[in-house]
């Protein structure tokens, strides 16, 4: 990431002839909001002087605050490549602050900054590498999004059975004007999905490019005729998209401290402890990491989104698998968050519990090689294996009992997350589904 300051953004636009600059925040749910400004209007904005009315937007409304401040992060700072070249378009990513210019504290970017603070307190540097699919689906002639794909391909395929290879490439070469650093980009299981894996960097780093990535390739998208969609499960009979996030923990010279080659596994007490709280507090978490009814419809057996809270060095039915790579590279894939998620709090809460295991020293559960989708349900019973929730309800009263994962939100920001949650699955349980009309109407 570049390091800009006041001056060299206000030359940076002067220069390359900037119009309009968008002042970008994300809301409590992961969408991405931005006030535009223009040019004139710079100086101001950097100065911490823009206000915005949050009375209407989810998360934020509240009868204790209505105007509320957008703070840029001057190293935000990127020229979007798909705007004209004549009054181009730059961006700013934002953090929100009260109107007494004290951080407000429903902003999720705040909340995975404090977290992050914690870590920076005990001596480590957090590293976050998210991979995040996504599928393309064609659109209806007034641009309506669809289910639809011509596209049978599947893992790694290629064009001409990969018909989203040109988009896929649009999108890699764009985000690479905008100073990504694409490491792959291939066609993913099911038809019409798709992935885009970028490099490694501290935690809030890759929530900011997380953000920027679904913005660039919807953007990229509709400039094929097609519409992206991060929605967990689109299609029934298919694969999911996951959100899987690979963490790091480096101390202050950059050694990685999951790694000991004297352990079996090539695993330091410290990895074991970190899996120890992710594993701890993963029902709590899972409102969070799979935040939508539909993110349920992806977490089943049988497919290949984990659901038993375990963890492996091969296997993938459980949510944490280690990767072959040692030395430097170790590193704990969390594999149960789906694409819909706000990146900013899967990766505190992530962070957050995973300090929790390394504070009080929990040790995980035994790692499990074996597919367990292959075990019957007394011998998982048996076993004490246990699965993550299996709807939005349960999530809801998994992350009630976990006072710890409130905590790190924050009491309001927990309850109003609660209540906005809680009135989806009750809108969501009164309707009929075209499921229910095929299966029972003229049978029963």
């Amino acid at each position: 990431m570049a390091h800009y300051t006041k001056e060299m953004i206000l030359q940076m636009v002067e220069e390359e002839d900037v119009e309009f600059i968008r002042l970008q925040f994300t809301d409590m749910f992961g969408t991405l909001r931005n006030m535009a400004i223009t040019s004139r209007q710079l100086e101001k904005a950097l100065d911490n002087e823009c206000i915005f009315d949050a009375s209407t937007l989810d998360g934020f409304s509240g009868l204790e605050e209505n105007e509320l401040y957008l703070y840029p992060d001057l190293d935000s700072f990127v020229i979007l490549p798909w705007r004209p070249q004549q009054g181009k378009v730059a961006r700013l990513i934002c953090d929100v602050y009260q109107l007494d210019e004290t951080p407000y504290h429903q902003c999720s970017r705040g909340i995975l900054k404090r977290v992050q603070g914690e870590a920076d307190s005990m001596g480590y540097q957090f590293i976050a590498g998210p991979e995040c699919e996504f599928f393309l689906f064609h659109t209806e002639e007034d641009g309506t999004p669809t289910t639809l794909t011509h596209d049978r391909a599947g893992y790694f395929d290629l064009g001409p059975m990969d018909l989203g290879e040109n988009a896929r490439r649009d999108m890699v070469l764009t985000l690479e004007d905008m100073g990504f650093e694409v490491e792959s980009s291939y066609h993913e299981a099911a038809p019409g999905q798709h992935e885009i894996d970028f490099h490694q960097c501290k935690g809030l780093e890759a929530a900011d490019s997380l953000m920027t990535f679904k913005f660039a390739v919807r953007t990229i998208a509709k400039r094929h005729g097609l519409h992206a969609t991060f929605m967990p499960k689109p299609s029934a009979g298919a694969n999911g998209s996951g959100l899987h996030v690979n963490s790091i923990l480096r101390d202050k010279q950059g050694k990685n401290l999951f790694f000991d080659e004297t352990d079996e596994r090539g695993l330091s007490k410290t990895a074991y402890y970190f899996m120890g709280g992710i594993l701890k507090h993963i029902q709590g978490m899972t409102l969070i990491t799979n935040p939508l009814v539909n993110s349920y419809k992806r977490l089943v057996p049988g497919y290949e989104a984990p659901v038993y809270v375990g963890w492996a060095t091969k296997s993938k039915s459980q949510i944490i698998r280690i990767p072959a790579a040692r030395g430097s590279k170790t590193k704990i894939e969390l594999r149960s968050p789906d694409s819909s998620a706000n990146p900013y709090l899967v990766l505190a809460i992530l962070l957050a519990a995973g300090l929790d295991g390394i504070r009080h020293q929990i040790m995980p559960s035994s790692c499990m090689e074996e597919n367990l989708n292959q075990l019957s349900q007394i011998e998982k019973e048996e076993r004490g294996i246990q699965t993550l929730p299996s709807n939005l309800s349960e999530a809801i009263q998994a992350f009630e009992q976990d006072e710890f994962v409130q905590n790190v939100l924050g009491e309001d920001f927990s309850r109003r997350y609660l209540e906005m949650k809680k009135a989806e699955w009750a809108e969501y349980i009164q309707q009929v589904s075209d499921w229910e009309i095929d299966k029972y109407l003229y049978r029963i």
